[in-house]
């Protein structure tokens, strides 16, 4: 069983590695202490309420808005958030008594505010700003002479969110850095902590089901992890090279572990289709046999191995816990050399195998984290990887990936002319709704376009705000008759809806609409103000944003889900074709470039495309044959992906000596693969109909002759490894094809002749005669 910890020190580990780096409980804490520290300052200047609001709301605004990584460029933006809250405030307070004047301004400060997004992060916060700060004056209903307290106020809170932003809790890189590999050490624990639970039942045992539903869950949040360390890391840490060497190895730990579940669990399960740990809709193949007898008997013994490997995951370099510390670590290393491999099925030897990876993989990692060296352990196996070490090279290339490939008119100006429509009819509407609440369904427009891309994921926004929404108004209701007026229980209720607000801003959309709702009913309470019919205005005023974005959105300039999610499908398509040509490049003797940061990207464009499809997967969505069809594509690109993921983990291991990569049969397969993938993303220069086919080949040899003389065991299978990936990636590509109603060649065929080159995911983008129109049709 897993193994067990004292209460708080676990549920401390668990909250560590639930917020990588404490980056939302910072930021949730920071828009507390600058709203705390704003209303102190006002109260004791002995400010009225509408004063205080204002400050308040400008508090929160002026710390959660800028979010530029480097402590500089935020004084900047705060710097010059000033100025521009400040003509924008008074612009309000003066237009306050004209209406249509005001409205009209309103819905050209919306359009200015979501078109300059292109120049930037600090045009973004600045266009923040000066919606929210013209929102808070309609809100409050400020005038003209209170300008020199309303000045106080916005001044004040800047400087409070400064102060606490630079000061208080201000956060050194290496600190950042510490919390992040603390959080990463965490997840990888959990991960190991499910695997080992699941070689400790069996296959046969009742809850050998569980741990294998927690040991997908936690690979997931282990590649969410990852990929936050590492876009922390280039942002917050000065060093280049050190950021570099810490993500790669981030990366190889990642895949080390992911593979070695993966290979568990085909040997507990054998003929069953396990190709990846993410959860998707495949037709699955069933295990036709039980599992190999002589493997079961060895289960012990790999338990035995994975918990060493979880000793090893604590602070300092690799290092089980015991007096036998060097033999085990020397053991775990001798795997990947086939050394003390136990008598059991070549399946079970390939797990064992991959305990080394990863031993060899944290071995790599630990300096890189803890800026240590190895010259302390001076084992055997420790001496190799030392050397492997020293031959990592600073000059790595970095390809940055740009959308070239688009619309023809700008994402942000779309955006602002759909807000803008959008909001202009909901001032309309919200005025004849309710006179006093209008501005509600115009801050409700506004947020459903922010992050999305077409109407389908406005429409799963809407949803989910207007549901946080609806529990909000029943919470703050319930918390109003329970504090009967109080005032210091209210404001020490809104105040904690403020930091769940922030803290749950990035986890879900409803529990932050659920939280923003109670602080407003907090608030109320606070201007005894609050009544039912007020809340129920609220939702009211929620749904007819809602509406009114999906509105705009239909009518000026639409972006359907299926054009977006074919757009993203073949930006997933062109990443992934990127990072099989630099792989293969570098497996040829070529300088491919440094692997990382494409791999980076097909990660980050798979996450987008996921995002895309939220209104397919939903569990409540009434189109199940779209639905079906969207996860199966998600599925065989998250196999895809993670093959080729470890394919770049992996092509760095074989000998460069090797030129794997140069066997004619290698070639051949692999130029038949990048045929495919451009049939696919629907940019290859075919010249006949038989071309356009998916072609099939005789399949990858896995069995490749080593040709150097006196190959290393661990050359032997690291290029096994490379042509097991290769092979998976190919059955993806083909059942992908399938999936999209693509013809596929029915017999093996012979591609055309011709050099793959190394490309960029810019350089893949060659458009099509046509465009997807497969993802979600009936099967």
């Amino acid at each position: 069983m897993r193994r067990t910890q004292s209460g708080p020190a676990d549920a401390y580990d668990r909250f560590l590695a639930s917020d990588p780096g404490l980056i939302r409980l910072l930021s949730a804490l920071g828009t507390v202490g600058a709203v705390l520290l704003t209303l102190g300052a006002l109260t004791a200047l002995d400010a009225p309420v509408p004063i205080l609001v204002t400050g308040a709301l400008t508090a929160m605004v002026s710390t959660a808005a800028v979010t530029e990584p480097r402590p500089r460029d935020q004084a900047l933006t705060l710097a010059m958030g000033v100025p521009v809250s400040l003509t924008v405030m008074t612009v309000g307070s003066v237009l306050a008594p004209y209406r249509v004047v005001a409205d009209v301004v309103f819905v050209l400060l919306i359009f200015a505010a979501i078109h300059i997004r292109h120049l930037g992060p600090r045009a973004t916060t600045l266009g923040v700003f000066a919606f929210q700060l013209f929102f808070v004056t309609q809100f409050v209903g400020t005038r003209v002479e209170q300008l020199p307290q309303l000045s106080v106020a916005v001044l004040t809170a800047f400087l409070g969110s400064a102060l606490v932003r630079f000061t208080v809790l201000r956060s050194s890189p290496q600190r950042t850095l510490t919390r992040l590999q603390r959080a990463f050490d965490l997840r990888l624990v959990l991960v190991l902590d499910s695997l080992i639970d699941v070689t400790e039942g069996g296959p046969l045992a009742p809850r050998t089901q569980r741990a294998v539903d927690d040991l997908r869950r936690q690979a997931a949040r282990l590649h969410t992890g990852a990929l936050m360390i590492q876009k922390q890391l280039a942002a917050r840490t000065t060093d280049e090279h050190t950021a570099t060497a810490i993500q790669r190895h981030v990366a190889e730990a990642e895949t080390a572990v992911e593979r070695l579940a993966v290979l568990v669990l085909r040997v507990l399960r054998p003929g069953a289709d396990v190709d990846t740990l993410a959860r998707h809709l495949t037709k699955a193949r069933p295990a036709g046999f039980p599992a190999d007898a002589q493997d079961l008997a060895t289960l012990p013994v790999l338990n035995s191995e994975l918990r060493a490997l979880r000793t090893a995951i604590g602070p300092g370099p690799l290092r089980p816990a015991g007096p036998d510390a060097d033999e085990v670590r020397d053991r775990l290393f001798g795997y990947r050399r086939d050394e003390h491999l136990p008598d059991a099925s070549p399946a079970m030897q390939d797990v064992f195998r991959s305990a080394g990876d990863l031993a060899h993989a944290l071995l790599r990692y630990r300096p890189a984290i803890d800026g240590q060296t190895l010259a302390a352990q001076n084992t055997p196996g420790t001496a190799r990887v030392r050397e492997e070490l020293r031959a990592v090279g600073s000059d790595l290339a970095k390809d940055a990936v740009q959308d070239q490939h688009g619309p023809r008119i700008r994402p942000t100006t779309r955006t602002a002319l759909q807000v803008a429509t959008g909001s202009a009819l909901a001032i309309v509407g919200g005025e004849l709704l309710s006179p006093q609440r209008w501005y509600w369904a115009v801050f409700t427009c506004w947020v459903v376009f922010i992050g999305t891309g077409s109407t389908g994921e406005i429409l799963v926004r809407g949803y989910r705000r207007l549901i946080g929404t609806v529990t909000g108004v029943a919470a703050g209701l319930a918390l109003a008759a329970l504090i009967s007026g109080a005032p210091w229980p209210a404001f020490a209720l809104a105040g904690l809806s403020v930091f769940g607000m922030y803290y749950t801003i990035t986890v879900s959309y409803t529990l932050m609409s659920f939280f923003v709702t109670t602080m407003l009913g907090m608030l109320y309470t606070l201007l005894h103000t609050l009544t039912p019919g007020v809340l129920v205005v609220r939702i009211e005023e929620t749904a007819l944003g809602i509406a009114c974005g999906l509105t705009a959105a239909q009518l000026v300039l639409p972006v359907h889900t299926r054009e977006r999610t074919d757009q993203l499908l073949r930006d997933v398509l062109e990443q992934l074709r990127a990072v099989l040509s630099r792989s293969l490049a570098q497996l040829s003797g070529e300088p491919g470039g440094d692997l990382l940061d494409p791999a980076r990207a097909l990660d980050t464009a798979l996450d987008g495309l996921r995002l895309s499809v939220q209104p397919l997967t939903m569990p409540i969505s009434p189109l199940r044959s779209r639905r079906r069809a969207a996860l199966t594509v998600l599925g065989q690109l998250e196999t895809a992906a993670f093959h080729t993921r470890s394919l770049a983990a992996t092509a760095g291991l074989v000998p460069a000596g090797l030129h794997l990569g140069t066997d004619p049969r290698l070639v051949d397969e692999a130029r038949r693969i990048d045929h495919n993938l451009a049939i696919l993303i629907g940019g290859a220069a075919l010249r006949d109909g038989d071309e356009s086919l998916v072609a099939r080949g005789p399949g990858i040899p896995t069995q490749l002759a080593v040709s150097e003389p006196g190959a290393r065991a661990e050359d032997i299978n690291a290029t096994r490894r490379v042509l097991r990936h290769l092979q998976r990636v190919d059955e993806s590509i083909q059942n992908l094809a399938r999936t999209l109603h693509l013809p596929v060649s029915p017999e093996p065929s012979r591609c055309p002749d011709r050099q793959i080159p190394v490309r960029t995911a810019t350089e893949a983008r060659t458009p099509g005669p046509k465009d997807f129109r497969q993802v979600g049709r009936p099967e």
